[in-house]
């Protein structure tokens, strides 16, 4: 399949024949899911609480003061659309829209039949290849089952809104919503790799996210510059900069743009993307072998490798002094074995009373 870009030539793209959702998912989005889903019945509940949210009243809010896209109304969106829905092997599209809002965005919505939502921004600040990307984003949302579980953010936060008045309650269930905002950036970092494996142009990936920064006009910005600010983002600065960042990200639903630019550029690296490309990856119809164990454990060692690698000052110094403890405790528990061993000598040498 190759594209119709007026500026950048065509290329052609692998179509990733029964790819599963698992290929792309953060290790800690799809530790989550896959306990989620092993929950019988769990989805059943989390839905019949959405009819609280009235699933059809969302989609005929659109139906009625949006553009539903296909083939006549905004073709251009709708081939990106398909193309994206090729690549990752999606043969039933959603229902996808294009809502009136001078911000680049989109969202996917809905339980039983998910729908993407997209903005005029977006369609007209994107070119083809960064609107494929995140029309591919919004697919890895769908494919990957997000909505269901963030609609449990929804209920949850209307709950702690309505509980505000009792300490105990709204505290509880900040701490749930505290953990659920953690999985959810995370989430957005597997719907980014999802875009990435629909347009499968790394670079058009960055430029998205470099709009949705702010850089409108691509000839004014410069991605190796973006790349560095992300850079002294993640390092610069001191202990101060660390609680600002932890407080601008703690009670959000997405990592800031330079942060997942940062992200995906580190799963590039990896080899991760160039060896699904190439055809290794796991197949829809193994889902049902996918062993919670194997998944907890992967992002239980993400969250350490994240921890160990970071150069966030705050990191750093919570590092040096779990050092430090485990120093102390190394030398506390040397110091009580050699106690022990002299004492045992002493003990065999003394002659018996």
């Amino acid at each position: 399949m190759t594209t119709d870009d007026d500026t950048r030539p065509a290329r052609r793209r692998v179509t990733l024949t029964g790819i599963s959702s698992r290929a792309w998912e953060h290790p800690a989005d799809r530790g989550a899911l896959t306990a989620l889903r092993e929950l019988r019945g769990f989805d059943d509940v989390v839905k019949a609480f959405f009819g609280m949210w009235n699933e059809r009243g969302f989609r005929l809010q659109y139906l009625a003061g949006s553009i539903r896209v296909d083939h006549r109304q905004y073709p251009r969106v709708y081939q990106r659309f398909t193309e994206a829905a090729a690549a990752l092997d999606v043969a039933e599209l959603p229902e996808l829209y294009v809502t009136q809002s001078p911000v680049i965005n989109g969202q996917a919505i809905g339980l039983d039949k998910p729908f993407i939502v997209v903005t005029t921004a977006a369609v007209e600040k994107l070119e083809d290849d960064e609107l494929r990307a995140l029309l591919g984003h919004e697919i890895g949302h769908v494919r990957s089952g997000h909505a269901v579980y963030k609609t449990i953010m929804m209920i949850l936060t209307r709950w702690a809104a309505n509980l505000s008045w009792l300490p105990v309650g709204a505290i509880a269930l900040r701490g749930i919503i505290g953990a659920m905002l953690e999985w959810w950036r995370k989430a957005e970092l597997s719907a980014d790799r999802a875009g990435l494996l629909a347009g499968q142009d790394p670079a058009a990936s960055t430029r998205l996210l470099m709009k949705l920064a702010g850089g409108g006009d691509l000839s004014q910005i410069d991605t190796a510059a973006f790349l560095e600010q992300a850079a002294e983002y993640e390092s610069g600065g001191d202990l101060r900069d660390s609680i600002h960042k932890f407080g601008m990200t703690a009670w959000s639903t997405h990592p800031v743009p330079v942060a997942r630019a940062s992200e995906l550029r580190k799963w590039v690296d990896s080899g991760e993307y160039a060896r699904i490309l190439g055809g290794d990856y796991p197949r829809r119809d193994s889902d049902g072998d996918a062993s919670v164990t194997d998944d907890v454990k992967a992002a239980a060692d993400s969250y350490r490798e994240s921890f160990n690698s970071s150069q966030d000052p705050l990191v750093g110094l919570l590092r040096k002094l779990g050092d430090g403890a485990n120093d102390l405790a190394g030398s506390a528990a040397r110091g009580a074995r050699d106690w022990a061993s002299n004492a045992g000598r002493r003990r065999d040498q003394d002659p018996p009373a």
